[in-house]
């Protein structure tokens, strides 16, 4: 009986753990400050133990869990609202370094060393300091670099190029089903889906495996199915 039980609150624990995780949003994924650290930990913690309670009632945890997530959707409508206790719950930006000169005093405040900080600039892009003007400590832990007008990459505005805008891709086909809602988002029909197949020789759509609508031009990509696999590894 105490397997089954464990099989049920397990169960249980990751239904409501999914469930705190829709109502708290992506940005527990996305956009961890130490807020969200804290709660995200917490409420996990909750969770496995639930998962594993073998004395006392399952739903004293579960109760906790709905505690937790009804306050951070309290303190997160507050947040919104409250500058000041936004940033004293998210924390504020700290400039690490501005014009070219590095503010030492910054980075005790934020506990970062100075080989942290050159290791960021590189996974960056940047390895030379010379090329960095503004570098920025977010509220989530990541460093955002402002480069200076010399080493910045050039874009289309700078050589007065006409480009035309990007549209987004919409998936059609997906693992050799056809995405019905997706095909109808795309302004198109089955009709057209078979007609853009044919034109790259593909008879049914059972043999791709991903395929995409270019809301930009109606066009078609297409990636179909494939046994063949490398076998060299070009990374080592």
């Amino acid at each position: 009986m105490e397997i089954v039980k464990i099989c049920l609150t397990s169960i249980g624990s990751l239904i409501a753990l999914f469930i705190s995780t829709k109502l708290i949003g992506n940005k527990q994924m996305s956009e961890l400050n130490m807020f969200d650290y804290i709660n995200g930990i917490t409420i996990g913690s909750i969770a496995a133990e639930m998962a594993t309670s073998l004395d006392g009632e399952f739903y004293y945890p579960l109760i906790s869990i709905g505690i937790y997530t009804t306050s951070i959707l309290i303190i997160a409508y507050m947040t919104e609202h409250k500058v000041g206790l936004r940033r004293f719950l998210s924390g504020t930006a700290i400039i690490l370094m501005q014009n070219g000169k590095i503010y030492q005093k910054n980075f005790t405040t934020a506990k970062i060393d100075i080989n942290e900080f050159l290791a960021q600039c590189r996974i960056n892009g940047y390895f030379n300091l010379d090329d960095i003007d503004t570098a920025i400590l977010e509220q989530n832990g990541k460093i955002s670099i402002l480069p200076k007008v010399s080493a910045r990459p050039v874009n289309t505005k700078d050589l007065n190029l006409a480009v035309p805008e990007e549209k987004i891709f919409i998936n059609i086909i997906l693992d050799g089903n056809i995405m019905e809602e997706n095909l109808k988002r795309s302004g198109n029909n089955i009709e057209w889906l078979k007609k853009e197949l044919q034109k790259k020789n593909i008879k049914n759509e059972k043999e791709v495996f991903v395929a995409s609508c270019n809301t930009a031009d109606n066009s078609l990509s297409v990636y179909v199915k494939s046994d063949n696999s490398s076998s060299q590894d070009v990374f080592q």
